[in-house]
């Protein structure tokens, strides 16, 4: 008896032991016997560990119920990301038409630039040969001795 209670000590079997040492009593030799003898290949499970399999029933619910959840918001968050994909790349597209409307523009506008240059040197090319003339002949009619009224 002294080894069975020190073998419950370092090896306490569950139901057993604990439900005698609560009543300071030894358990009938009959269930020393066969929980001595089962107990190298068999383990009974003690009550707490009995309510810990009923109750993680409904724990296992309740986390197949929230994964049920998680993997919802996981399809969600997947198809939002298409989405926004999607919209990202028709983005990029309008980007990639207004950049080369903007060379196109840009180049239109250096064309115009440097043809409305050329038309000014002309035009002031042409003024200038338009003064000389002038000038040219109020000389010959000064010294032609006539006289023209001042248009100034």
């Amino acid at each position: 008896m002294l080894i069975l209670g020190l073998y419950n000590k370092l090896f306490p079997l569950n139901g057993i032991s604990q439900t005698h040492k609560s009543i300071n009593q030894s358990p009938p030799l009959s269930q020393i016997t066969t929980t001595v003898a089962m107990f190298s290949t068999i383990a009974v499970p003690s009550d707490a560990h009995r309510r810990d399999i009923v109750s993680a029933a409904p724990e296992a619910e309740v986390l197949r119920r929230r994964n049920e959840e998680l993997e919802k918001e996981l399809k969600k968050s997947i198809e939002r990301e298409e989405r926004m994909r999607a919209e990202l790349h028709k983005t990029w597209e309008r980007l990639k038409v207004a950049e080369e409307a903007e060379e196109r523009l840009c180049s239109q506008l250096g064309e115009l630039e440097a043809e409305a240059v050329d038309q000014a040197r002309a035009y002031r090319t042409r003024v200038m040969h338009l003064m000389d003339q002038l000038s040219l002949a109020q000389k010959l009619l000064q010294s032609a001795s006539v006289t023209v009224p001042n248009s100034q």
